[in-house]
């Protein structure tokens, strides 16, 4: 099947069909909302559903992933998870700190059982972490972007998420910063958090099926620039690249070899300056996310899309900063990959003319959490 058969094939299909309906649009609905998202896929995996389009990741679908393996070489696709380094990328996130936990008063770090039971040969070591979930390589759950929106078609707009699921009802936040950021004094204990949605869902269902790279970097190298619809297609195109429904999508634009040579001291103005994002503003671009059917998408730089898409202090009409993250967390229900290391699975790839294999990807199955650190694995 040629690529333009193949694209209209998508286009023309259930995934498009289903998420064609308008905003006023009753299909599947809940009794958390009158009206969906125009182009969404609310209620389309029922009123109820915490997976969005990793239910298109079916038995077949892992399937096909398995029969990708030919080799039976992996590639880690995580960074360390001490990379970026320092915050430049975030202010708000930090790199992990390791800490041993305490035994008897003393850190539990080359502990001596001996010193407690004479005549025991044991020597233990035992760590507890401080993560920020989003620092380094990393899932988004659809408790991670919500939109403004009028659910009820009551005319008020209300905090809402994937499938109508509310902010203050079902994803929960502190009412005292006391209660949030790196607690600095006792008692330590968890806040409200996401209690619809949270990563736990993704991880219970498991991630794992075939996996499509499209190698932005190949043909783009390492400039500075946002990749709409018709670059993206000619990408696709010259790679002889097809996505159909159920794959996961991943995009190489050589960011995260950027951080990994810079060993953990991000240089500002390289990081500004180099490697491709996708464009959240074409709408076209968004429309193809939506018809290619694709379960995942994952990228190796900061936010899959160019960032800011939009200023918020720009005066604008009312729009989403992040309008990928908009369409794919809150309308499709497409979890969002960021910050994974693609280019030594990117060149083996190209070397072998191939786009696809075996992709295992879980986050962890922490309840209440809004994002998960990855480890995914690429196997050929």
């Amino acid at each position: 099947m040629s690529t333009e058969t193949n694209r209209a094939a998508q286009g023309s299909g259930t995934i498009s069909d289903r998420a064609d309906a308008p905003a006023g649009s009753t299909t599947g609905a809940s009794p958390r909302w009158r009206q969906r998202p125009t182009g969404s896929t609310w209620g389309d995996f029922g009123p109820d559903d915490h997976l969005g389009r990793l239910n298109l990741i079916t038995p077949d679908k892992v399937r096909q992933g398995v029969a990708e393996v030919r080799e039976g070489r992996t590639f880690c696709l995580s960074l360390p998870l001490d990379l970026p380094g320092g915050n430049l990328l975030n202010p708000r996130r930090h790199p992990p700190i390791l800490r041993p936990t305490l035994r008897a008063g003393k850190p539990n770090m080359l502990y001596r059982l001996v010193d407690d039971h004479p005549g025991l040969t044991d020597v233990i070591c035992d760590d507890l972490a401080i993560l920020h979930l989003q620092y380094s390589t990393q899932w988004d759950s659809f408790a991670h972007v919500g939109a403004l929106f009028d659910a009820n078609a009551d005319g008020i707009e209300e905090a809402v998420f994937y499938n109508g699921y509310r902010g203050g009802r079902h994803i929960l936040a502190p009412q005292s910063a006391a209660d949030a950021g790196v607690p600095t004094m006792s008692p330590v204990r968890s806040s409200p958090a996401a209690q619809a949605l949270g990563i736990e869902h993704m991880a219970a269902h498991g991630v794992q099926g075939r996996g499509v790279l499209i190698d932005l970097h190949a043909h783009l190298g390492d400039a500075n620039c946002a990749v709409d619809y018709d670059t993206l297609m000619r990408i696709i195109d010259a790679d002889r690249v097809e996505v159909e429904p159920g794959d996961m999508v991943l995009i190489h634009t050589g960011f995260a070899q950027w951080l990994v040579e810079m060993k953990g001291q991000p240089d500002p103005q390289m990081i500004s300056a180099h490697c491709a994002s996708l464009d959240g503003q074409d709408e076209r671009l968004l429309q193809w996310i939506t018809d290619s059917g694709l379960a995942i998408l994952a990228a190796d730089n900061y936010a899959v899309e160019a960032q800011p898409a939009r200023d918020p202090a720009a005066g604008l009409a009312r729009c989403a900063a992040w309008p990928l993250h908009q369409h794919c967390l809150f309308k499709l229900g497409v979890h969002l990959g960021e910050l994974w290391w693609l280019t030594p699975l990117a060149r083996w790839l190209r070397e072998h003319r191939r786009h696809r294999f075996l992709l295992t990807a879980p986050p962890l199955r922490l309840p209440g959490a809004v994002g998960s650190p990855a480890t995914p694995i690429a196997t050929v």
